[in-house]
This record gives structure tokens, sequence and C-alpha cells, in this order.
């Protein structure tokens, strides 16, 4: 059984997401590793408003602050219920540290924002930077699941949408949950109204026969593998974000692929899955093309 990690910082956000992960290990029997990352404060020679001090004795009281804070945490995850439970204190940068510790688990979880971001802020740019780069499914918690909700997927096609769609029957099967998959598409308009005629409703009905089969036939690999999972299919003309966050009211989880068709090839978070992580209120799982999504089931 692969491992959890989950970032701490001492937030209520990332609080939250010690608890969320902790009840999905205390359900799997998966470990979880608690980590935090610090750094050492940094000598100014000469400057007369930093004494000057110990690097030895720095090095070790910012240690004890730092397992303090984990020694908490720790408390908060074996009260949610935690399978196992480990701590780990690095120094350096919160989101590099994540991401290392991501390479081998099976999920790594993270508050949508920490300590030190702006308040107007939705998501910090720890949860970004872990969601573009992490080496394993990652899930970003900004308010506690829903129990009984939904797992909803956005299913395009794409490397990374097939991912998150056998992710997303995994963890539909594991909460004994319907899953919801959402295809958007829209019709093409015209570059210049006056040369092309304006789509007809003949045009549209042939667009959305189109969507609807790249939809089913997206589920056909998840559905042989997990035959058990009821699956209701949104093929809807709209926005993809729009449809992700419309199409349940209390989804448990929602997943989508790092980037999807149409999206900048430097870009390793696409515009549908930053829209969804900025502004959905349950938990949401990113999936990279080349993460294995089985590894956290």
């Amino acid at each position: 059984m692969t491992g959890i990690v989950v970032g701490v910082d001492g937030s209520p956000g990332a609080e939250t997401a010690v608890r969320w992960a902790a009840a999905r290990s205390g359900a799997n029997g998966a470990p979880l590793r608690l980590v935090h990352a610090y750094s050492l404060p940094v000598p100014y020679p000469g400057s007369p408003f930093v004494p000057p001090g110990d690097p030895r004795e720095d090095a070790e009281t910012y240690g004890k602050a730092a397992q303090a804070l984990l020694d908490a945490a720790a408390r908060v995850a074996v009260e949610a219920g935690a399978a196992e439970v480990s701590t780990q204190a690095v120094t350096g940068g919160a989101a590099a540290a994540l991401i290392e510790a991501s390479d081998g688990a099976g999920l790594v979880v993270v508050g949508s924002r920490g300590h030190g971001g702006f308040a107007g802020l939705l998501l910090g740019s720890v949860g970004i930077q872990v969601s573009g780069h992490a080496r394993c499914p990652a899930v970003v918690v900004r308010e506690p699941a829903t129990p009984g909700g939904p797992v909803v997927v956005g299913v395009d096609g794409s490397a990374p949408s097939h991912a998150a769609v056998l992710f997303a029957f995994a963890e539909a099967e594991r909460l004994r949950a319907d899953l919801i998959a959402v295809h958007a598409w829209g019709l093409p308009a015209p570059v210049d109204p006056a040369l092309m005629a304006f789509p007809t409703a003949h045009d549209r009905e042939d667009y959305a026969v189109a969507a609807a089969r790249v939809l089913h036939d997206a589920l056909a690999e998840g559905r042989s593998r997990h035959p058990s999972v009821a699956v209701r299919e949104a093929s809807v003309e709209s926005a993809v974000s729009a449809g992700l966050l419309e199409v349940a009211e209390h989804p448990a989880l929602i997943v989508v692929g790092s980037r999807g068709h149409g999206g900048f090839a430097g870009l390793l978070l696409g515009s549908t899955s930053q829209y969804v992580l900025h502004h959905a209120h349950s938990p949401v799982a990113v999936l990279r093309a080349d993460v294995d999504p089985e590894l956290a089931s």
C-alpha cells in the first residue's frame, strides 16, 4: 500500500487537509506522512539591526519548532482516524519538499492556502505548484468533503483526462459513490460572419452527438475496471469549468486532468484545472498524464 503525503504548516487550511487525508488513510490502511518545510534565518554580517547568532543554535531552535508543529498535526491525524502516522521536517521551500516527497507516494494532499498567502487568494502558490508538478495524484482540500456526494470528473479525451477518469472511477468505487462524468462542448464561432454561415440547428445536433460519443468512449476502460460504479454521463454545451462546478451541488471530490486539449504546451496547469482549483469548495484532485492513477487506490 503506497502512502499519503500531506503538507503541514500550522494553518487552518493545512489542518483541514490533514483531517481529509487521515480519514482516507483510516479507510484504506495507507500510511500517512506529514511533511513540514521551514527556512533557517539568513545571516546579514555587519547589519546593526540583526544581532549575531550561532547558526547551530538557530538550526536547533527552528528544528524543534518544526517538530512541535508536526507533533500537533500528528495528534489531529490520529484523532481523525489515520491508520499510521509519521512526520518529516525538512529545510527549504514547501512546494519543492512536497513535490520531492510525492515521488513514490500514492497521493499528495495540500490545503488550499497556508500561512503567508494573500487573504484574497483562494489557492496559494504551494497548491498551484504541487498540483502542476507532483509525481503522483495531487489533492487540494479547501473544505471537508461532503459524505455521500458523487465524484465528478472532467472528460475531454486528452491523456491527463484519461488518467483523471481512471482515478475518478477508483475513488467512486472506494467511496461507494456515483460518478458524474462531464464533457463540455461548443459550436465553433465563424471567423468572419460575412463569409461563413452561422451554425444551424442541424450543426448543433451533429456536435452534440459527436460530444456524447467522445464521452462514452472515454469511460469504457473505467467501466471495465470498475463495473460496480454507477455512472452518469453529462455532455453539456458550456465551458467545461462551469459544467464541472454546476453538475453536482455537493460533490465528494472533483477530478481533473492537469492540462487538456487546446492548452499551451508549456503550461503545467490548464485553464480548466486552474479555474476549478480556485473556485471549487469540495476537494479537487489533479492528475498529470505521466502519473499512475492506480497508485492511490
